[in-house]
């Protein structure tokens, strides 16, 4: 990762650049509105983004209730991945829900991402289950994905 590159939690002025990751990252992507309430109303939610210069090029959500947190997205532009950008990210989401009292993780993931779910395996994540017809795109089945950290 280039010095350049630096974290920080989002905020609303990054809505505008998230929502630009999300259209090129997801068939489905999420409204404005949508993380709007995250950030305003959600008072579980944790989001952070990975930053280039000033300028966002991915970043990570995550609910943090009790001892769990779940990662509801993460993206990385296109021409910044392969750059072990999502692997830094999801590092930091795992540290900071870790200092909250976090001793478990989870995730879905399409059965078809198999560089999300290589990552995901590297970072000790384990599948756990399947929902069927998770992705309402086309109806594409998720692995349920769980790490431990106690």
């Amino acid at each position: 990762m280039s010095k350049t590159m630096t974290f920080r939690m989002m905020n609303r002025e990054d809505i505008d650049q998230v929502l630009e990751v999300e259209r090129q990252s997801f068939t489905l992507p999420w409204s404005r509105e949508a993380f709007c309430n995250e950030l305003d109303h959600n008072q579980y939610a944790v989001y952070l983004v990975i930053e280039d210069n000033g300028k966002v090029v991915g970043y990570c959500g995550s609910w943090i209730v009790l001892d769990e947190s779940h990662i509801t997205n993460i993206a990385i532009l296109p021409e910044y991945r392969g750059q072990k950008l999502g692997e830094a990210l999801l590092l930091k989401m795992i540290e900071i829900s870790i200092s909250k009292g976090v001793v478990r993780m989870t995730l879905e993931v399409r059965v078809s991402n198999e560089v999300a779910i290589s990552l995901y395996e590297k970072l000790g994540f384990q599948k756990g289950g399947i929902r069927k017809g998770y992705y309402t795109d086309n109806y594409e089945d998720a692995y349920v994905m769980w790490v431990n950290f106690s």
